[in-house]
């Protein structure tokens, strides 16, 4: 599952590059909670957490769906 979440990831990131951030894949736990790092200008960027729910969650658990959540760390 790991690497199926990681080929999602390489998909968004070059959009977050583009406004100077970047995320990271941290793990992915068996129960299916997918743990990311911001990096960058996302870091701390008050539209992180709707860039986190709106995007990147619903995107990640519509190619994966055994991922139950996307949590930053």
């Amino acid at each position: 599952m790991k690497e199926k979440v990681q080929a999602v990831i390489d998909e968004i990131r070059p959009y977050l590059q583009a406004d100077g951030g970047d995320i990271e894949l941290v793990d992915v736990s068996p129960d299916g909670v997918v743990q990311i790092r911001f990096h960058g200008a996302c870091h701390g960027c008050p539209s992180s957490t709707m860039t986190l729910q709106m995007g990147i969650e619903r995107h990640v658990r519509e190619r994966v769906p055994e991922v139950t959540q996307v949590v930053p760390v």
